[in-house]
C-alpha cells in the first residue's frame, strides 16, 4: 500500500501512471492465460525460503528505469509513448498463446530483440541493456561479497542471452558499476526557469491592466480566474471527481498557477484523498482494475491519479490561454 498524497508531494505521481498501463497490460496477458504475473517469482522466494537460502532482488528499481528512459527522450516521445501506452488498454486484441511459444524461440526472441534495439535503441539501452548490465553487476558483486559458488537467477527470457554476454565479460569493478546504473541524469536548469517567467509576465500583465484603468485591471484578472480555473475544472470533472473537488479545482488553479511551487493537482488529489479515501482494497485490485477503461474510474487510487493528471493539464491550458488573452487585451489584438 502506497502514501498517494506522499507519491503526489515528491513528484512522483507521473512516474507511477506510467507505470499502471504496463502493469495493466501484464495482468491482462495473464488473465488471458490463466497464470499470474510473477509467479515464477514468488515461488522462487518461496523455494528459497524453504531451503533457508538467501534472497536478492537483483533487477534495477522500476523508477530509476522509467526516469533514465525519460531522461532519454524529447518530451514529444515521452507523450507519444504514454500515450501509445494508454491506448494499449482499449486495444481488446488477444495474444494467440502460439505467437507467446514461438517467441520462447531462441532465435526469434533474439531477432525481435535486435530490431527493437535497431528501431529504438532510445528505448532498447535503458529498458533492456541497462537491466541485463545492472543485474550482472549485482550477481559478480554478490559473489566477490559473499563468496557463492552456485546462484539461480530468475529473469525474464528476453534478458538471458544479455545477461548471460554480460557475466561472461565481467566488471572490473560491480560496485562502480551498479551506482553508475543507478544514477538519474540531472534534468535541464533552464525549464525550471520557465513557469516563473510565465507568473512575472501574468502579473505584469496585471499591473499594466490596472495601472490603465481599474476596470481593465479587474477584467484581466476576472478571465485569468475563470479560463484558469474552468479548464482545470473540467479536467477534474473528465476524471469523475467528487463535485467538492472540482470546485476545489476552478478556486485553487488560478492561485497555484501564479505558484510554481504548487500544482493543481496536488491541491485537487488532496481534496480527492480527504473525500474519498482509497480502501485496502483499492490497492489491492489496482493492477486488475487498471486491465480495463472503467476501471480506472471506479478504483479510488487510479482515479485520484487521474485527477491529478487531468486538472494539471487543464490549468496548464488555462495558464496559456488566458495568458494569451491578456497579453491580446493589453496590445489591443483582443
Amino acid at each position: 500500500k502506497m502514501d498517494l498524497m506522499q507519491v503526489i508531494r515528491q513528484g512522483k505521481a507521473s512516474m507511477v501512471i506510467a507505470s499502471l498501463p504496463m502493469a495493466a497490460y501484464q495482468q491482462r496477458i495473464a488473465e488471458q492465460f490463466g497464470i499470474e504475473p510473477g509467479a515464477e517469482q514468488r515461488r522462487a522466494i518461496e523455494l528459497a525460503e524453504k531451503h533457508g537460502l538467501p534472497i536478492l532482488l537483483i533487477d534495477r528499481e522500476i523508477g530509476i528505469t522509467l526516469k533514465r528512459t525519460a531522461a532519454g527522450l524529447s518530451w514529444w516521445k515521452r507523450w507519444t509513448l504514454f500515450t501509445g501506452l494508454l491506448l494499449s488498454l482499449i486495444s481488446r486484441e488477444e495474444v494467440e498463446e502460439e505467437e507467446i511459444e514461438k517467441l520462447k524461440e531462441g532465435d526469434i526472441l533474439e531477432t525481435t530483440f535486435a530490431e527493437f534495439a535497431h528501431d529504438r535503441q532510445d528505448l532498447y539501452r535503458p529498458l533492456i541493456e541497462e537491466r541485463d548490465q545492472y543485474m550482472a553487476a549485482r550477481l559478480l558483486q554478490e559473489i566477490r561479497d559473499k563468496g557463492h559458488e552456485d546462484i539461480l537467477a530468475v529473469v525474464g527470457a528476453g534478458h538471458l542471452k544479455g545477461l548471460k554476454e554480460k557475466l561472461l565479460q565481467g566488471f572490473t569493478d560491480p560496485r562502480k558499476k551498479i551506482e553508475e546504473l543507478e544514477a538519474v541524469p540531472e534534468p535541464a536548469r533552464w525549464p525550471r526557469y520557465i513557469p516563473w517567467i510565465i507568473v512575472a509576465l501574468v502579473i505584469t500583465g496585471f499591473v499594466i491592466g490596472f495601472t490603465r484603468s481599474p476596470q481593465l485591471g479587474w477584467e484581466l484578472v476576472g478571465n485569468w480566474v475563470f479560463i484558469n480555473g474552468t479548464l482545470s475544472a473540467i479536467g477534474a470533472a473528465l476524471a469523475a471527481a467528487h463535485p467538492l473537488t472540482v470546485l476545489t479545482a476552478f478556486v485553487a488553479a488560478p492561485i497555484t498557477s501564479l505558484n510554481p511551487t504548487i500544482g493543481a493537482g496536488m491541491v485537487t488529489a488532496a481534496a480527492e484523498l480527504w473525500l474519498r479515501k482509497p480502501t485496502v482494497k483499492d490497492f489491492h485490485d489496482l493492477r486488475r482494475d487498471t486491465t480495463r477503461w472503467t476501471g480506472w474510474w471506479r478504483n479510488r487510487v487510479s482515479r485520484t491519479l487521474l485527477i491529478f493528471l487531468f486538472s494539471t493539464l487543464g490549468s496548464a491550458i488555462g495558464t496559456y490561454v488566458a495568458g494569451f488573452l491578456i497579453a491580446g487585451k493589453l496590445t489591443g489584438s483582443s
